[in-house]
């Protein structure tokens, strides 16, 4: 049972410009930012933070808003009218606060940057949530990769791209995002019952 999350999005000072800018744009916006796995939370390393910050800004601007089922649009509109108030609030409030303001599971197409120093000070603060679907994680190095997301309390991590999942791999996170798993042969055993049979051979 998948219950919600509220993705950390991670960019390390080594990752490929390009490839964070356009793996932030497929997990932020796709859907107009309303699927579990949406991230939620941008986090970029101090070193390359304004320069993502104005690339990011660049590229969103590029993005095609307007009715979904028309060919070009990137950016739909959201479920109902209440979902676009609570959007226009959280903008207006992170205005008020000096855009400072945590801006914590918007479901809409609304971003939030936040600078970080080091690895383990990010992962403190990813793991510092109720919930654990999935995370994001661009870097270069396959080493940070590897610890990083093994540290990170998630169900998925998804590196140097903006998805999480696939039919064949398992869906599903950890912490109160839920319980089990769906897709792959963990989602086909959620199914199965497991029967013991105990058999004395001895006599």
């Amino acid at each position: 049972m998948e219950l919600g999350g509220n993705s950390p999005f991670i960019v390390f000072d080594d990752a490929k410009m390009d490839t964070a800018v356009e793996a932030c744009i497929l997990a932020k916006f796709r859907n107009s930012g309303q699927t579990c796995v949406t991230a939620n939370r941008i986090f970029v390393q101090e070193g390359i933070y304004d320069e993502f910050a104005k690339a990011l800004t660049e590229r969103v601007k590029t993005l095609q808003v307007g009715n979904g089922v028309k060919e070009g649009v990137f950016v739909g509109p959201l479920t109902h009218e209440c979902a676009v108030e609570k959007a226009l609030h959280h903008i207006e409030d992170a205005k008020s606060h000096g855009a400072s303001v945590a801006l914590w599971g918007v479901f809409a197409p609304v971003v939030a940057l936040y600078r970080f120093e080091t690895e383990e000070e990010v992962i403190s603060r990813v793991n510092d949530c109720e919930v654990g679907l999935g995370s994001f994680i661009v870097t270069e190095s396959m080493a940070r990769m590897w610890r990083v997301a093994e540290n990170l309390e998630v169900g998925m991590v998804g590196v140097n791209q903006g998805l999480l999942s696939a039919c064949e791999s398992p869906f599903g996170g950890v912490k109160e995002s839920g319980y089990g798993r769906e897709g792959g042969r963990q989602g086909i055993e959620e199914y199965l019952t497991v029967k013991s049979i105990l058999i004395n051979i001895a006599t």
